[in-house]
């Protein structure tokens, strides 16, 4: 197998079948969930929960494949990812998937709770979101970009990451994957 664009990005070799709708065929599409993994860092001092109730720890969602996206409204890379993302939890949600989205702010305006609301209005999110206004749950991660993502397996392991845009296909088989687990 080679490694070509992202198919071995994480070093995995085992492969599934993927349907190529193009012409019908079924083509070999490599794992990309990693073969190694930790432990996913808990949520730290989270505030004002929209489309849900307050989510106090990752311990509540043990047995459902859980992403953690960081953004913030002003940042065009993370607009860029809200229908996808959306698209992405209306697909799976029913399955045993749900999306935490942790507003980190980047600039002043942007911690003001009004404002974060009038972005979810406005884009019509629909996933759980809070707000990480003092980069607590952001620094447990030791993240540093918008948009994040990081999948976590059932058990609470971190089993896929990526940052930026993109990837579109290969994070909706890495939710497959840990759904088939």
């Amino acid at each position: 197998m080679s490694c070509e664009d992202w198919k071995c990005q994480l070093g995995t070799t085992t492969t599934k079948p993927l349907l190529d709708p193009q012409n019908l065929l079924v083509k070999t599409a490599p794992t990309v969930v990693s073969t190694s993994w930790y432990e996913a860092p808990d949520l730290v001092w989270l505030t004002d929960w929209m489309n849900s109730e307050e989510i106090s720890s990752l311990d509540e969602l043990k047995g459902q494949v859980v992403a953690v996206k960081f953004w913030t409204l002003g940042c065009i890379n993370c607009i860029r990812t809200f229908d996808e993302v959306e698209a992405l939890y209306q697909k799976y949600k029913d399955e045993g998937f749900t999306i935490l989205w942790l507003h980190a702010p980047e600039f002043a305006y942007e911690r003001k709770l009004e404002n974060v609301e009038n972005a979810v209005e406005k884009y019509w999110l629909s996933f759980p979101i809070a707000l990480d206004n003092d980069f607590t749950t952001w620094r447990a991660y030791k993240n540093r970009y918008w948009p994040a993502f990081y999948l976590i397996d059932k058990e609470g392991n971190v089993r896929y990451t990526h940052f930026w845009e993109w990837k579109y296909e290969e994070k909706d088989i890495a939710v497959q994957e840990l759904l088939a687990e």
